[in-house]
């Protein structure tokens, strides 16, 4: 039997240190045995890979994994609660605005007057949105919104304007449309989806087809919702990743981001041919939804006086967010200077 295999040293002798450490160990004055710094058996025991957690051994990996993972959804669940209270806040501050619109509404029902509203603009530009806030508490059988889709065949050999004047209100109603009869000045030019006998004679009628519904009493208020092209595609992702937003997304909207300066250049067009004192044009940034919506609110509100006003409210708009067609309309001959294209006045 050799050396390493006995338990006990045979009775009257004394063991040899180099016989009864184990290789790769050295044998202390008192009997016990260490590991050399820097050896595999002391990494191990100082930064062992595992841990018993239960009734198993753990990798440490593992937990420094999860735990990682419980830090992340940590962070992803404060940012949520922290967007959903601003969002709560901001929806309670629309409040005193919204119960004037119902103020504004009872005047109109009163005095028997109407009122159109065209929402335009940029697609994901928040129109929608904000006509849901427009309406939300107003009375519903004073108020229609109208979002016409594709022209059947019947309305193509119609008067252009004879599909809307269809839905126009009666005395003390409102209507909201949801894209307006400016489709033709803007996605029908772009796509061609209207010839160029059309199109001018759109922008050559359109003027006083306006000044004759205001001159019969309607009131007219006509918001661009422009938004910049980082937005746009920010919010066409979320369509397409949202199954809650897919059906927003449409053919159109594919295609908005390669034809930006397409719709540039006819939103300039629009400005300068229809942007009149009668018949004005307001400009509504809406990078920021919500304040796009808290402005474009203050528009609707300014566009008639009515019957008690809540004056311990700001009804000015703010000047950052309500741009006046005219001032748009200098903005982007500034930017076609640059450009190198052409700037003419109607």
């Amino acid at each position: 039997m050799t050396e390493e295999n006995n338990s006990q040293p045979k009775t009257g002798t004394t063991a040899s240190p180099t016989a009864s450490a184990p290789s790769g160990t050295t044998s202390s004055p008192s009997g016990t045995t260490s590991t050399p710094p820097g050896s595999k058996g002391s990494a191990e025991s100082a930064n062992p890979r595992t841990v018993r957690f239960g009734q198993k051994d753990v990798s440490l990996d593992a937990l420094l994994g999860d735990y990682q993972r419980l830090l992340d959804q940590e962070k992803k669940y404060a940012k949520e609660i922290k967007k959903a209270v601003r969002v709560r806040r901001q929806e309670r501050s629309l409040k005193p605005f919204q119960a004037e619109l119902i103020q504004m509404q009872n005047h109109l029902e009163k005095t028997k007057r109407r009122m159109i509203i065209l929402f335009d603009g940029r697609d994901a530009a928040g129109k929608g949105g904000t006509i849901r806030r427009v309406t939300r508490y107003m009375n519903e059988k004073h108020y229609r919104i109208v979002a016409l889709g594709k022209p059947t065949e019947e309305q193509r050999t119609q008067w252009y304007f004879q599909k809307y004047v269809s839905h126009f209100p009666r005395g003390g109603e409102v209507v909201l449309f949801d894209r307006s009869w400016y489709n033709r000045a803007m996605v029908e030019k772009v796509f061609g989806f209207c010839t160029e006998e059309e199109y001018s004679n759109f922008m050559k009628g359109v003027i006083e087809f306006e000044k004759d519904l205001i001159r019969q009493g309607t009131i007219l208020v006509k918001l661009y919702f422009s938004v910049d092209k980082e937005e746009q595609a920010r919010r066409f992702d979320r369509r397409k990743s949202d199954p809650l937003r897919q059906w927003k997304l449409s053919e159109i909207d594919m295609q908005a981001q390669d034809r930006w300066d397409d719709f540039t250049d006819v939103k300039y067009e629009m400005l300068k041919h229809t942007n009149t004192n009668i018949a004005p044009w307001f400009v509504v940034r809406s990078n920021d939804k919500y304040q796009a919506r808290l402005n474009a609110i203050k528009v609707i509100l300014n566009s008639i006086d009515y019957d008690r006003r809540d004056d311990s409210l700001d009804f000015v708009p703010n000047r950052d967010i309500v741009i006046s067609g005219a001032r748009e309309l200098e903005i982007l001959e500034a930017e076609r200077l640059a450009q190198g294209k052409p700037v003419t006045r109607y």
